[in-house]
């Protein structure tokens, strides 16, 4: 039977028993996370490589269909930190329609993802992966802001990472001291604002976000030094873009089958990226509200927003836990929060956009390193580097081709590098081990026995025990096990009472060891086979290579099958 599309938005469930006092809470709730996403949309926006409305505008339509499709009741979505790298990575190689093309790709492989119910599978991502390309995004967002944080003044940054702080170690002495005042100010202003909020006795105003007062601090700041100092030194948003509140049409872009080739592994960057974000938001969030999302349906809600954003000219979006947190801390229960918070950043974008040519760069760039800090989860990372030395190294390498290379390679090469070891420790569960002398019968499932705690095992005869699934590994290791403890025996008993499956590898691995050891002159004998193994033993005409009389329930039989061999 063909499962249904597991895809039940919260917003349509909520709508039930929704009140008066529900949509208070959410209205409250949703205005502030407008506000917190404000300054937010502008920096990512802008160190994304694009211009500052366009950050506004996919907070805008992402995060109001992610509100309407999306499958958890609190959560915010936008462009994120971590989408940064990727983006701009993106818009050096492709452009801006290289951009648009891979977002909606990357919307239509969430929307599979969504409808193929993978949503839980994106869950089991080992979490050295998440913390490694997490902090490696980090240290990258706080790369690229040293130039404007410091106000250096350099043509053209490069590109790599090394070469890029070569060139801020070379231009050191282009920093300007005013535009360093401010980023340095901005960032200690967004550190300390809850403390100085309570310090001032500044209640009304503790729930600003520190992002948004240093924004606005900084700004008035820098009017005044360049009115009544005459300093004018400080770049600001309006020196490097044209301001434009005017809501974009929707365009579609020419889809060209090399670009769409070409653009497949951003566009799988992307999609995961976002998946990874929005579920771990999602979850955590849950813990919180006490509730539990559907993955499925938001992935295809995170899918069905990345594919409508790029058309107004929007960027990646995906579930924001600052955000989403922010939404849940002051009262958002319902996907209505998110819908307001929405609509907040629309009202501001059309009647407020002029005033942000104003803002500094330095001031942004301050926004971008405490985003870097809170991203960087250094807590995290060290207290991963005690874990084995197989998740220390998937997490050093995906941490260190996320920095030197892009978050591409590092994905790949972590998911790649993980599944390794996950094969090798899998096949690590399966231990196969020679019996020697005696059979201890206090543990077994698969003999009949009277009084006795033990079975003697005859002359002539060498028992072999699987514990776990017979696969890739496991054969090699069976023959490594006889090599040293075989000599040549008349029969060899393969006790598989323990095996609960085995695979097409383990399958060919028994097939040869079978056929080895019956040009020695060695009869094998199976014992304690189940019948799902059994089945596909049979199906493998394994019956007609050993005997009927050959596969046995249990070790008593097999023993008394052996004796009647060798005698």
């Amino acid at each position: 039977m063909v499962k249904t599309i597991d895809f039940k938005p919260k917003f349509i469930s909520v709508l039930k028993n929704y009140d008066r006092k529900t949509f208070s809470a959410d209205l409250m709730a949703g205005v502030i996370v407008g506000i917190v996403a404000l300054p937010l949309a502008i920096a990512f926006g802008i160190a994304s490589g694009v211009t500052p409305e366009k950050g506004i505008i996919t907070a805008i339509v992402a995060g109001m269909f992610i509100s309407l499709f999306g499958g958890s009741k609190v959560q915010i979505g936008g462009p994120t930190g971590a989408f940064i790298i990727i983006v701009y990575g993106i818009i050096q190689q492709y452009g801006i329609q290289g951009l648009t093309i891979a977002t909606l790709m990357a919307g239509v492989f969430l929307v599979l993802l969504g409808v193929l119910r993978l949503g839980t599978i994106i869950k089991y991502i080992p979490y050295p992966i998440v913390v490694g390309f997490t902090s490696g995004i980090a240290i990258t967002i706080f790369t690229t802001q040293v130039k404007d944080l410091l106000g250096m003044h350099i043509d053209k940054v490069p590109a790599d990472f090394i070469e890029k702080w070569g060139a801020y170690i070379y231009n050191i002495g282009n920093i300007d001291p005013w535009s360093a005042a401010v980023g340095i100010v901005s960032v200690a202003l967004i550190a300390s604002w809850p403390m100085l909020a309570r310090l001032f006795h500044l209640s009304p105003l503790k729930a600003l976000p520190g992002s948004l007062v240093a924004i606005i601090v900084m700004t008035v700041a820098a009017l005044i030094l360049k009115e009544y100092a005459g300093v004018t030194t400080i770049e600001t948003i309006g020196d490097r873009f044209s301001i434009n509140s005017s809501l974009p049409d929707a365009v579609v872009p020419q889809l060209t089958w090399e670009t769409v080739k070409g653009l497949v592994g951003p566009a799988v960057t992307i999609a995961v990226l976002g998946a990874i974000e929005s579920l771990l938001s999602a979850t955590v969030a849950d813990g919180v509200i006490g509730d539990h999302h559907n993955s499925n349906t938001e992935l295809i809600g995170q899918g069905i927003a990345n594919i409508v954003s790029p058309l107004f000219g929007g960027i990646p979006a995906t579930g924001a836990i600052a955000r989403t947190m922010t939404n849940i801390n002051n009262g958002g229960r319902t996907p209505i929060a998110g819908i307001i918070h929405a609509i907040v950043l629309l009202l501001i974008f059309l009647f407020l956009m002029p005033l942000a040519q104003y803002i500094p760069m330095a001031c942004l760039a301050g926004v971008l390193v405490v985003v870097a800090y809170g991203m960087s989860g250094w807590r995290s990372f060290l207290a991963m580097m005690r874990n084995p030395k197989s998740d220390v190294t998937v997490l050093l390498l995906t941490f260190i081709l996320t920095i030197i290379f892009d978050l591409t390679i590092a994905i790949e090469f972590g998911l790649i590098c993980a599944c390794l070891l996950f094969m090798r420790r899998m096949a690590e569960t399966t231990d196969v081990h020679a019996v020697l002398d005696e059979i201890d019968l206090n543990d077994d499932a698969d003999m009949e026995r009277g009084n006795l705690e033990h079975l003697t095992i005859p002359e002539g005869v060498e028992v072999y025990e699987i514990n776990g699934p017979y696969f890739f590994g496991a054969g090699n290791r069976f023959e490594d096990i006889m090599a040293r403890y075989g000599s040549h025996p008349k029969v060899r008993i393969i006790r598989m009472r323990k095996v609960p499956f085995i695979d097409s590898t383990g399958l060919h691995n028994l097939e040869n060891m079978c056929l080895m050891s019956q040009k020695e002159g060695v009869t094998v004998v199976l014992s304690g086979v189940n019948p799902k193994v059994e089945a596909v033993l049979k199906r493998n005409n394994f019956n007609q290579l050993l005997g009927e009389a050959n596969i046995c329930n249990h070790i008593d039989l097999a023993l008394a099958r052996a004796r009647e061999i060798v005698g």
